[in-house]
């Protein structure tokens, strides 16, 4: 966020939990490529959110 300020628009990063009208729960994300491309940020800045697919297909388990 101190290279990019714009960043801190979207982070630190969010998940949110959700359920649709049938009862399926969800859970939603800004992909990293996203972002990326939103801020102009390098693969350098977006490295210590890379893992953020994992961890929400870990949290989901």
């Amino acid at each position: 966020m101190q290279a990019v300020p714009t960043a801190a628009l979207d982070l630190p990063l969010k998940v949110l939990a959700w359920e649709d009208a049938d009862g399926r729960a969800w859970l939603s994300y800004n992909a990293t490529d996203y972002l990326r491309a939103r801020h102009g940020l390098g693969a350098d800045l977006m490295k210590p959110v890379s893992g953020v697919a994992a961890l929400v297909e870990a949290a989901a388990r």
